[in-house]
Protein backbone atom coordinates (compact mmCIF):
# COMPACT_ATOMS: atom_id res chain seq x y z
CA UNK A 1 0.00 0.00 0.00
CA UNK A 2 2.79 2.43 0.88
CA UNK A 3 4.47 1.75 -2.46
CA UNK A 4 1.19 2.40 -4.28
CA UNK A 5 0.74 5.68 -2.40
CA UNK A 6 4.25 6.83 -3.25
CA UNK A 7 3.66 5.93 -6.88
CA UNK A 8 0.39 7.89 -6.87
CA UNK A 9 2.13 10.91 -5.29
CA UNK A 10 4.87 10.76 -7.93
CA UNK A 11 2.23 10.66 -10.66
CA UNK A 12 0.36 13.55 -9.06
CA UNK A 13 3.57 15.61 -9.18
CA UNK A 14 4.00 14.49 -12.83
CA UNK A 15 7.44 13.03 -12.15
CA UNK A 16 6.60 10.49 -14.85
CA UNK A 17 5.92 13.28 -17.37
CA UNK A 18 8.87 15.69 -17.29
CA UNK A 19 7.94 17.67 -20.41
CA UNK A 20 6.01 20.24 -18.43
CA UNK A 21 8.95 20.74 -16.08
CA UNK A 22 11.25 21.39 -19.03
CA UNK A 23 8.78 23.89 -20.48
CA UNK A 24 8.64 25.75 -17.17
CA UNK A 25 12.41 25.67 -16.73
CA UNK A 26 13.72 26.59 -20.16
CA UNK A 27 12.53 30.23 -20.32
CA UNK A 28 14.24 30.82 -16.96
CA UNK A 29 17.44 29.38 -18.43
CA UNK A 30 17.06 31.52 -21.56
CA UNK A 31 17.13 34.68 -19.49
CA UNK A 32 19.65 33.42 -16.95
CA UNK A 33 22.23 32.68 -19.66
CA UNK A 34 21.30 35.73 -21.75
CA UNK A 35 22.19 37.98 -18.82
CA UNK A 36 25.05 35.94 -17.33
CA UNK A 37 28.65 37.21 -17.48
CA UNK A 38 29.77 33.76 -18.70
CA UNK A 39 27.94 30.47 -19.33
CA UNK A 40 30.20 28.33 -17.14
CA UNK A 41 30.68 30.64 -14.16
CA UNK A 42 29.98 28.78 -10.88
CA UNK A 43 27.29 31.32 -9.98
CA UNK A 44 25.52 30.85 -13.31
CA UNK A 45 25.66 27.07 -13.15
CA UNK A 46 24.56 27.12 -9.51
CA UNK A 47 21.59 29.30 -10.37
CA UNK A 48 20.73 27.01 -13.29
CA UNK A 49 20.69 24.02 -10.92
CA UNK A 50 18.51 25.87 -8.41
CA UNK A 51 16.04 26.79 -11.16
CA UNK A 52 15.91 23.13 -12.20
CA UNK A 53 15.09 22.00 -8.65
CA UNK A 54 12.57 24.80 -8.31
CA UNK A 55 10.89 23.91 -11.60
CA UNK A 56 10.35 20.30 -10.49
CA UNK A 57 8.95 21.41 -7.13
CA UNK A 58 6.73 24.26 -8.31
CA UNK A 59 5.42 22.40 -11.34
CA UNK A 60 4.60 19.43 -9.09
CA UNK A 61 2.83 21.66 -6.60
CA UNK A 62 0.87 23.34 -9.37
CA UNK A 63 -0.20 19.98 -10.79
CA UNK A 64 -1.35 18.81 -7.36
CA UNK A 65 -3.49 21.92 -6.91
CA UNK A 66 -4.78 21.62 -10.48
CA UNK A 67 -5.81 17.99 -9.97
CA UNK A 68 -7.58 18.83 -6.72
CA UNK A 69 -9.53 21.60 -8.49
CA UNK A 70 -10.24 19.53 -11.61
CA UNK A 71 -10.98 16.09 -10.16
CA UNK A 72 -14.60 16.08 -11.35
CA UNK A 73 -13.65 17.34 -14.82
CA UNK A 74 -10.74 14.89 -15.07
CA UNK A 75 -13.09 11.94 -14.55
CA UNK A 76 -14.98 12.99 -17.69
CA UNK A 77 -11.92 13.31 -19.96
CA UNK A 78 -10.40 10.03 -21.17
CA UNK A 79 -6.78 11.23 -21.05
CA UNK A 80 -7.06 12.42 -17.43
CA UNK A 81 -9.54 9.97 -15.92
CA UNK A 82 -6.72 7.86 -14.48
CA UNK A 83 -5.08 10.71 -12.55
CA UNK A 84 -4.67 9.77 -8.87
CA UNK A 85 -7.19 12.20 -7.38
CA UNK A 86 -9.74 11.68 -10.15
CA UNK A 87 -9.76 7.91 -9.69
CA UNK A 88 -9.70 8.07 -5.89
CA UNK A 89 -6.17 6.79 -5.32
CA UNK A 90 -5.39 9.99 -3.40
CA UNK A 91 -7.68 12.30 -1.44
CA UNK A 92 -7.92 16.04 -1.94
CA UNK A 93 -6.22 16.67 1.46
CA UNK A 94 -3.35 14.40 0.38
CA UNK A 95 -2.99 16.33 -2.88
CA UNK A 96 -2.96 19.65 -1.03
CA UNK A 97 -0.43 18.30 1.48
CA UNK A 98 1.85 17.32 -1.40
CA UNK A 99 1.38 20.77 -2.92
CA UNK A 100 2.34 22.33 0.41
CA UNK A 101 5.43 20.17 0.77
CA UNK A 102 6.62 20.88 -2.75
CA UNK A 103 5.78 24.54 -2.27
CA UNK A 104 8.08 24.57 0.75
CA UNK A 105 10.88 23.11 -1.36
CA UNK A 106 10.23 25.82 -3.92
CA UNK A 107 10.32 28.48 -1.21
CA UNK A 108 13.66 27.20 0.09
CA UNK A 109 15.07 27.35 -3.43
CA UNK A 110 13.65 30.84 -3.98
CA UNK A 111 15.25 32.07 -0.76
CA UNK A 112 18.69 31.49 -2.31
CA UNK A 113 18.16 34.34 -4.80
CA UNK A 114 18.18 38.12 -4.61
CA UNK A 115 15.23 40.26 -3.51
CA UNK A 116 13.87 40.98 -6.99
CA UNK A 117 13.88 37.31 -7.98
CA UNK A 118 12.10 36.45 -4.72
CA UNK A 119 9.47 39.14 -5.31
CA UNK A 120 8.68 37.86 -8.81
CA UNK A 121 8.49 34.29 -7.54
CA UNK A 122 6.12 35.21 -4.72
CA UNK A 123 3.90 37.18 -7.11
CA UNK A 124 3.50 34.05 -9.22
CA UNK A 125 2.21 31.84 -6.38
CA UNK A 126 -1.45 32.97 -6.19
CA UNK A 127 -1.66 33.10 -9.98
CA UNK A 128 -0.49 29.49 -10.23
CA UNK A 129 -3.04 28.41 -7.62
CA UNK A 130 -5.90 30.17 -9.42
CA UNK A 131 -5.00 29.06 -12.97
CA UNK A 132 -7.40 26.05 -12.92
CA UNK A 133 -10.30 28.51 -12.73
CA UNK A 134 -9.39 30.00 -16.10
CA UNK A 135 -10.73 27.11 -18.15
CA UNK A 136 -14.09 27.55 -16.42
CA UNK A 137 -14.54 31.23 -17.18
CA UNK A 138 -12.69 31.93 -20.44
CA UNK A 139 -12.13 30.31 -23.81
CA UNK A 140 -8.50 31.35 -23.52
CA UNK A 141 -6.99 29.69 -20.43
CA UNK A 142 -3.82 29.35 -22.52
CA UNK A 143 -3.35 33.13 -22.27
CA UNK A 144 -3.47 32.91 -18.47
CA UNK A 145 -1.05 29.99 -18.52
CA UNK A 146 1.32 31.85 -20.85
CA UNK A 147 1.39 34.89 -18.57
CA UNK A 148 1.95 32.92 -15.37
CA UNK A 149 4.01 29.93 -16.53
CA UNK A 150 6.80 32.07 -17.94
CA UNK A 151 7.47 34.40 -15.03
CA UNK A 152 10.54 32.22 -14.53
CA UNK A 153 12.03 34.07 -17.51
CA UNK A 154 11.96 37.35 -15.59
CA UNK A 155 13.29 35.53 -12.54
CA UNK A 156 16.21 34.19 -14.58
CA UNK A 157 17.24 37.67 -15.69
CA UNK A 158 16.79 39.07 -12.19
CA UNK A 159 18.86 36.23 -10.74
CA UNK A 160 21.74 37.13 -13.05
CA UNK A 161 21.63 40.91 -12.72
CA UNK A 162 19.40 41.93 -9.81
CA UNK A 163 17.43 44.08 -12.28
CA UNK A 164 15.15 43.76 -15.29
CA UNK A 165 15.89 45.10 -18.77
CA UNK A 166 14.17 45.19 -22.19
CA UNK A 167 15.77 41.90 -23.39
CA UNK A 168 14.25 40.15 -20.37
CA UNK A 169 10.76 41.30 -21.36
CA UNK A 170 11.43 40.34 -24.99
CA UNK A 171 12.35 36.80 -23.92
CA UNK A 172 9.38 36.65 -21.53
CA UNK A 173 7.09 37.63 -24.40
CA UNK A 174 8.77 35.05 -26.66
CA UNK A 175 8.14 32.38 -24.03
CA UNK A 176 4.52 33.47 -23.65
CA UNK A 177 3.95 33.22 -27.42
CA UNK A 178 5.62 29.80 -27.41
CA UNK A 179 3.30 28.66 -24.60
CA UNK A 180 0.23 29.87 -26.46
CA UNK A 181 1.33 27.73 -29.39
CA UNK A 182 2.32 24.51 -27.67
CA UNK A 183 -0.57 24.56 -25.19
CA UNK A 184 -3.05 24.99 -28.02
CA UNK A 185 -1.50 21.86 -29.54
CA UNK A 186 -1.78 20.15 -26.13
CA UNK A 187 -5.46 21.10 -25.83
CA UNK A 188 -6.20 19.47 -29.19
CA UNK A 189 -5.83 16.07 -27.49
CA UNK A 190 -8.92 16.66 -25.37
CA UNK A 191 -11.10 18.82 -27.63
CA UNK A 192 -13.91 16.28 -28.01
CA UNK A 193 -13.96 15.31 -24.32
CA UNK A 194 -13.65 18.96 -23.27
CA UNK A 195 -16.72 19.81 -25.33
CA UNK A 196 -18.73 17.15 -23.49
CA UNK A 197 -17.34 18.25 -20.11
CA UNK A 198 -17.88 21.95 -20.79
CA UNK A 199 -14.17 22.79 -20.56
CA UNK A 200 -13.01 25.77 -22.60
CA UNK A 201 -9.74 26.04 -24.49
CA UNK A 202 -8.06 27.88 -27.34
CA UNK A 203 -8.15 24.67 -29.40
CA UNK A 204 -11.95 24.58 -29.14
CA UNK A 205 -12.31 28.32 -29.69
CA UNK A 206 -10.12 28.31 -32.79
CA UNK A 207 -11.30 25.12 -34.45
CA UNK A 208 -9.80 24.86 -37.94
CA UNK A 209 -7.87 28.08 -37.33
CA UNK A 210 -5.76 26.44 -34.61
CA UNK A 211 -3.00 25.49 -37.03
CA UNK A 212 -2.35 28.98 -38.48
CA UNK A 213 -2.69 30.40 -34.97
CA UNK A 214 0.06 28.11 -33.67
CA UNK A 215 2.22 29.02 -36.66
CA UNK A 216 1.76 32.71 -35.88
CA UNK A 217 2.60 32.13 -32.21
CA UNK A 218 5.79 30.31 -33.14
CA UNK A 219 6.78 33.04 -35.61
CA UNK A 220 6.31 35.63 -32.86
CA UNK A 221 8.37 33.47 -30.50
CA UNK A 222 11.33 33.60 -32.87
CA UNK A 223 10.81 37.30 -33.56
CA UNK A 224 10.91 38.24 -29.89
CA UNK A 225 13.96 36.06 -29.22
CA UNK A 226 15.69 37.90 -32.06
CA UNK A 227 14.48 41.21 -30.62
CA UNK A 228 16.22 40.32 -27.36
CA UNK A 229 19.53 40.47 -29.24
CA UNK A 230 19.99 36.97 -30.66
CA UNK A 231 21.19 36.92 -34.28
CA UNK A 232 18.44 35.35 -36.46
CA UNK A 233 20.86 32.84 -38.00
CA UNK A 234 21.34 31.23 -34.59
CA UNK A 235 17.57 30.66 -34.55
CA UNK A 236 17.43 28.65 -37.77
CA UNK A 237 17.46 25.22 -36.03
CA UNK A 238 14.71 26.26 -33.62
CA UNK A 239 12.73 27.77 -36.47
CA UNK A 240 13.01 24.58 -38.50
CA UNK A 241 11.82 22.53 -35.52
CA UNK A 242 8.83 24.78 -34.87
CA UNK A 243 7.94 24.81 -38.57
CA UNK A 244 8.04 21.01 -38.59
CA UNK A 245 5.48 20.97 -35.78
CA UNK A 246 3.06 23.16 -37.72
CA UNK A 247 3.57 21.27 -40.98
CA UNK A 248 3.17 17.80 -39.48
CA UNK A 249 0.30 18.72 -37.11
CA UNK A 250 -0.69 15.11 -36.42
CA UNK A 251 -0.29 13.42 -33.04
CA UNK A 252 -0.65 16.48 -30.79
CA UNK A 253 0.72 14.66 -27.74
CA UNK A 254 4.01 13.93 -29.49
CA UNK A 255 4.22 17.45 -30.92
CA UNK A 256 3.66 18.95 -27.49
CA UNK A 257 6.42 16.78 -26.01
CA UNK A 258 8.75 17.80 -28.85
CA UNK A 259 8.72 21.35 -27.51
CA UNK A 260 11.36 20.37 -24.98
CA UNK A 261 13.75 20.10 -27.92
CA UNK A 262 12.46 23.36 -29.40
CA UNK A 263 13.15 25.10 -26.10
CA UNK A 264 16.64 23.62 -25.91
CA UNK A 265 17.35 24.84 -29.44
CA UNK A 266 16.27 28.34 -28.42
CA UNK A 267 18.53 28.06 -25.36
CA UNK A 268 21.40 27.10 -27.68
CA UNK A 269 20.64 30.14 -29.84
CA UNK A 270 20.58 32.41 -26.79
CA UNK A 271 23.92 31.10 -25.53
CA UNK A 272 25.51 31.35 -28.97
CA UNK A 273 24.10 34.82 -29.45
CA UNK A 274 25.43 35.96 -26.11
CA UNK A 275 28.89 34.43 -26.12
CA UNK A 276 29.81 33.69 -29.75
CA UNK A 277 30.43 36.16 -32.56
CA UNK A 278 27.35 36.43 -34.80
CA UNK A 279 27.60 34.25 -37.94
CA UNK A 280 28.37 36.05 -41.16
Amino acid sequence: MQGQTLHALARLARLDKPTGTWLALLPAWWCLFAAAPCPTCPRTLGSAALFAIGAVAVRGAGCAVNDAWDRDIDRRVSRTADRPVARGALSVPAALALAGGLGLVGALVLAQFNALTIAIGLAAVPLIALYPLAKRVTWWPQVVLAAVFNLGALMGWAASTGTLAPPAFALYTAAACWTLGYDTIYARQDAADDARAGVKSSARALGRWARPFVGACYALTLAFVALSGVHPLWLVPAGAHLAWQVLSWRNPGALFAANRDAGLLILWAVVMGRFVVAPG
